[in-house]
């Protein structure tokens, strides 16, 4: 008797059946070790701002306006665009609250342990670049002061990064993720 595959077991495998790891998609392993350090640098800056605006260690937050000290930190953010900007009043409406700042932080921080870890990376790039794609809008760059560039900033490359970690499952490399892949397959929490 033939042995059948359900569909949920179907949906965390790859192609022929199996889990696919990092090695299947990317061969060189300058390029993984390239990638793994992307990834580990991505998490550590999404992890450094939950840090320093949880604690207010003083290099974008000062301590009287740490979380801890109760200070508001998407509120800091949102409460000073500009009003020239013109989602800013909607998105001042939404999260310019209390639940603003814990969506914010949690966010944050899921974001920041998971591309440090190496697990979970496809769920991080997505929200990520979510709130990448918030921050970019909300603030666009060609609207009022200039930055360097009038369609590009920095949200792009940030999101770009948390995509690409998540794409070639770099977290097997120098992270979590192979083991992690043992426990979920290639399904969405990978």
């Amino acid at each position: 008797m033939a042995a059948t595959t359900t569909p949920a077991r179907a949906s965390v495998q790859g192609r022929g059946g199996k889990t696919l790891y990092m090695d299947d998609i990317v061969t060189r392993p300058g390029a993984q070790a390239t990638l793994a350090v992307g990834r580990i640098v991505i998490g550590f800056y999404f992890l450094w701002a939950f840090l320093d605006k949880t604690f207010g260690l003083g290099f974008s937050t000062p301590s009287e306006r740490a979380w801890i000290s109760g200070g508001t930190p998407a509120q800091g953010y949102l409460g000073n665009l500009p009003p020239e900007q013109p989602l800013a009043e909607l998105f001042q409406s939404l999260f310019l609250n209390p639940f603003g700042d814990i969506v914010f932080m949690l966010g944050l921080l899921g974001i920041g342990v998971a591309m440090i870890t190496g697990a979970g990376l496809r769920i991080a790039a997505v929200s990520g670049t979510l709130l990448m794609a918030f921050m970019y809008v909300v603030a666009l760059p060609w609207v009022g002061e200039h930055g360097t560039n009038p369609v590009l900033d920095s949200h792009w490359m940030e999101a770009l990064l948390l995509i690409i970690a998540a794409v070639t499952l770099s977290g097997d490399k120098w992270g979590l993720g192979k083991w992690w892949a043992g426990k979920v397959g290639n399904s969405w929490l990978r």
